[in-house]
């Protein structure tokens, strides 16, 4: 099966987001904290997870804060998506927002379970993927305007991490006999 143009921008994109989050879990973890293990306590693990939370929902905020700007000061929008045909404006924002919550729904929940049932040294991961979200929802909103391959990257890095941590997460917790 042949790809077009797009189809091979969009496999580019996923393929640099995986390559990019596959480094920078390396990173993360070969160049953690020595001290690490002596320094898992729940609280620290909660911490973690917060602070990496953080990333998806800033994000969050941005978006909502984008679309209620716009709706404030546009009038054939300012009635909301259900009221109204939207302009292309608020359809935008509106994608951006919607793409963005599922991302978060997924993620944050992921975040906690690996502060929380991961080894220490696998923590760091938890970090990076936080980084990686805040890092990768930039990319998906500079470039979601050009579309799919523009934007693809941008979706990996949110993407995928989530997606390691959780099956890693899942992984750990039937190995351990956590499950």
């Amino acid at each position: 099966m042949a790809f077009d143009s797009t189809q091979s921008g969009v496999a580019r994109g996923m393929v640099t987001a995986v390559a990019v989050a596959i480094c920078s879990f390396a990173v993360a973890y070969v160049f953690q904290r020595p001290d690490v293990s002596s320094q898992t306590t729940f609280l620290m693990r909660l911490k973690l997870a917060a602070w990496a939370s953080l990333a998806p929902a800033s994000t969050l905020f941005l978006c909502i804060a984008r679309m209620a700007k716009h709706r404030l000061f546009t009038p054939q929008d300012i009635q909301g998506s259900a009221l109204t045909e939207g302009t292309e404006r608020a359809k935008l924002l509106q994608s951006l927002l919607q793409n963005t919550l599922e991302q978060t729904v997924l993620t944050v929940p992921v975040y906690f379970a690996a502060a929380l049932l991961f080894p220490p040294t696998l923590l760091p991961l938890v970090a990076a993927a936080g980084a990686l979200f805040g890092v990768g929802r930039i990319l998906f909103f500079s470039g979601y305007a050009g579309g799919a391959p523009s934007r693809a990257t941008g979706f990996g890095l949110t993407f995928y991490p989530s997606v390691a941590l959780l099956i890693s997460v899942i992984a750990v917790g039937i190995l351990h006999g956590d499950a």
